[in-house]
């Protein structure tokens, strides 16, 4: 039975992954920076870990009491919406904290693992913003994009160790919780000098033509950990596959 592990589990996007795996046959390590009891099947195969993507204390923890693995999916994050004029710096330092340096410290902790025995993946989940620019998400997209970029070389750098890196991009989801481990009001990031700008776009938001899925990136995320076609992008949602094509 193959073993994966899977950051920001307490809901969204990771919650319905852990679900997916653990229905598929495979044993989930969920991990939660707040374990939440409940929400996942009772089950021998699926373990709930307490883990801080931007704590490497954590990270060891985490990785010494999950033992083996074969896939990380590296799901944590958390989103910001507003004008990056209004965005404070420390807030954009917590963005990339998770975002960027938490995906690339749990990428960094996993591969000694996976090199040795000359298998496993790892999945970074994106975002679609990195396939389109969109508005009041200068922050967001770049901790995302930094993301993009790390994923393709490191590819190429664990090809000749027989592991893997992949990349989900889901598009728009209005029923996650996009910004809720932000700790910033998105008013707040809204100042009056861009509300005649700003009014518009939320209003596109409220009312989208084509919206993803969990249960879609769940699905991209399956598809991604069990790829050996060398693969890298796999877009997750009907407006993230849109952009894809346009692109």
């Amino acid at each position: 039975m193959k073993t994966v592990l899977i950051t920001g589990c307490s809901s969204g996007y990771g919650l319905e992954t852990a679900r997916l795996f653990h229905a598929k046959g495979w044993s989930v390590i969920a991990t939660m920076r707040t374990p939440r009891e409940g929400i996942l099947p009772r089950s021998p195969h699926m373990r709930v870990v307490q883990l801080d993507v931007t704590d490497p204390d954590s990270i060891a923890a985490a990785l010494a009491a999950s033992g083996p693995i074969d896939a990380l999916v590296n799901n944590a994050g958390i989103g910001v919406v507003g004008a990056f004029e209004a965005t404070p710096m420390a807030h954009v330092r917590k963005v990339f904290d998770t975002n960027t340096f938490g995906v690339m410290a749990m990428t960094q902790a996993v591969i000694p693992q996976f090199r040795a025995r000359r298998s496993g993946v790892v999945v970074n989940v994106t975002s679609s913003v990195t396939l389109a620019a969109m508005p009041l998400a200068a922050a967001y997209t770049a901790s995302k994009t930094a993301i993009e970029g790390f994923t393709g070389s490191l590819a190429h750098e664990l090809a000749a160790f027989g592991v893997r890196a992949k990349l989900v991009e889901p598009g728009y989801a209005p029923s996650t919780r996009f910004a809720h481990n932000a700790g910033i009001d998105i008013a707040d990031l809204i100042p009056e000098t861009y509300a005649a700008f700003a009014g518009p776009i939320f209003e596109a938001f409220a009312n989208p033509p084509l919206i993803t899925r969990e249960g879609d990136v769940a699905d991209a995320v399956w598809q991604a950990a069990n790829d050996l076609s060398g693969q890298l992008h796999f877009p997750a949602g009907a407006d993230a596959v849109a952009l894809a094509r346009a692109c």
